[in-house]
């Protein structure tokens, strides 16, 4: 099976999928209205300093101001090296006041989008993104991904860009070299280069010239060029794009600077979406449950929360063959590599919380740990995890810089509030009783109407006739029913007559 990159453009929005041996691993979007902040350079103008959060307010323009922590402000190499130790060897972080004041203006990046009720987050470490390469403006580092794990080729890349460097004049600039540079020439990262440079003097034109707060000072490319510029590797066979005017665009992007993978691109015209051709739409709508089923019969539980994401690990029908404990060992060692998965598919990020099912035998813990890490290693996103504890828990942490994709595509149920629950009728019913008593007692009617859902009344009228009847006499009351289709099942309405 081929490694595809599926771009699917319409007028109102972008969806860039990632399929790999047949399975969808990512889903990227961008809908009119709701596109991506990060990466993007603005103009802020400090709003409010908060010395004891070591963090500042920053207005940029968008709806909500975004968060600026101290640790995020570039400073120059003489005040680092002058920075005080903490007791753990580590440079202190000077008190924010010190190094912003309220009403400064100051060039600022995004490295998070606003989510929930939090702004964006932010930083004055500028960076600029390429190919291969990430340039640091005002930093002398020479950086290689954490993801090259081959020494050899760590140290032939940080020489050649140093060697770059140096021959055009540059030496003292600070790069990154991405996990994409792997294996690659002189020539490729010149290029690079090349066009990070032209980059970066466009926006310090803008710099001097003098910007207003608020104004977007550099702008991250379109989603179906950063799939390409960010996505596309070596083992990507095929990239599908199905519309004309995107496509002729990529074509531009890659001939420049992918231009040795250019004939991988394709238009597609079929018959059918280009998403349903691949069965893209039904991983989707999966993606969206909370159950994940497993093969053998187990399922995941996969809950988020505004602190965390719990993923509970169920044996579900699944009985084994032999005995118990290999019964536990499979649906965990399957759950290993289910839930890795689910959590690039579904854009999982911060805490997360996983439940295997208890295992004795500590080999097993051992093999399940090392599936786990190993599904892992092939997410793009920066993973962090612990031991399995004495609870049977693994805590870890994902990073996360956009919106779950449920967040994203679904808004909290408007009959139960999000809660994922809703009162029942009993319940309602209940409550109805109380709000009936307190009307009476507040405007001394006689005469009441109670508008509610079906199974609500029904539930008053087949089951609660005996204390409605205590309730009417005892009130003096005459109390009317009456069904309204378009109520919620919490929904009622006592009406006085």
């Amino acid at each position: 099976m081929s490694n595809e990159l599926l771009i699917n453009v319409t007028p109102s929005e972008s969806r860039v999928a990632l399929v790999e041996n047949g399975l969808l691993q990512e889903l990227h979007l961008e809908r009119m209205g709701d596109i991506s902040y990060v990466g993007n350079i603005y103009m802020g103008r400090v709003e409010r300093v908060l010395p004891g959060m070591q963090a500042a307010f920053v207005d940029i323009g968008l709806n909500r101001t975004a968060f600026l922590h101290a640790g995020e402000i570039a400073r120059s190499r003489p005040e680092l090296e002058s920075d005080a130790l903490d007791e753990h060897g580590e440079p202190q972080i000077p008190p924010i006041g010190e190094m912003i004041r309220e009403g400064q203006s100051l060039p600022v990046q995004v490295v998070k989008d606003p989510m929930g009720s939090k702004g964006a987050r932010l930083t004055t470490q500028l960076s600029l993104p390429s190919r291969y390469l990430v340039y640091l403006p005002g930093s002398s580092s020479i950086g290689v991904s954490l993801r090259i794990d081959n020494e050899a080729e760590r140290t032939r890349l940080r020489d050649l860009v140093g060697e770059i460097l140096e021959d055009h004049g540059q030496a003292g600039n600070g790069l990154i070299l991405r996990t994409n540079a792997e294996g690659v020439g002189a020539t490729e990262l010149k290029r690079d280069l090349e066009y990070l440079r032209r980059l970066w003097s466009g926006v310090e034109k803008k710099l001097e010239n003098g910007c207003e707060p608020g104004t977007c000072i550099y702008e991250d490319l379109s989603l179906p060029l950063r799939a390409l510029r960010d996505l596309m590797h070596a083992g990507i066979e095929r990239i599908r794009l199905d519309n004309a005017e995107t496509y002729a665009h990529a074509r531009s992007f890659s001939d420049t600077f992918i231009g040795e993978w250019s004939e991988r691109l394709e238009s597609y015209a079929g018959p059918g979406p280009l998403f349903d051709l691949y069965g893209v739409e039904d991983e989707i709508s999966r993606a969206l449950r909370r159950n994940v089923s497993l093969k053998s019969g187990g399922h995941l539980t996969i809950d988020q929360t505004e602190a965390m994401t719990t993923i509970d690990v169920n044996t579900g029908g699944y009985v084994g063959t032999r005995n118990f404990a290999e019964t536990v060992y499979k649906t965990n060692m399957e759950a290993a590599q289910a839930l890795a998965r689910q959590l690039r598919l579904r854009n999982l990020g911060g805490i997360i919380i996983i439940d295997f099912i208890d295992m004795t035998d500590e080999e097993h813990k051992r093999q399940v740990m090392r599936v786990l890490n190993q599904s892992l290693a092939r997410d793009p996103a920066r993973t962090t995890v612990s031991e399995i504890s004495a609870l049977g828990l693994v805590e870890m942490t994902r990073k996360r810089t956009t919106e779950s994709l449920e967040h994203r595509l679904c808004n909290p149920c408007p009959q139960c509030n999000g809660r994922g629950w809703q009162k029942s009728p009993e319940t309602v019913c209940s409550e109805i009783f109380r709000e009936i008593l307190r009307a009476v007692r507040q405007f001394e009617t006689g005469r009441l109407m109670v508008l509610a859902a079906p199974p609500v009344v029904d539930k008053m009228l087949d089951e609660y006739t005996g204390p409605l009847a205590e309730v009417t006499e005892q009130l003096g009351t005459n109390i009317r029913f009456q069904s309204e289709e378009q109520y919620a099942q919490e929904q009622f309405d006592v009406v006085l007559l």
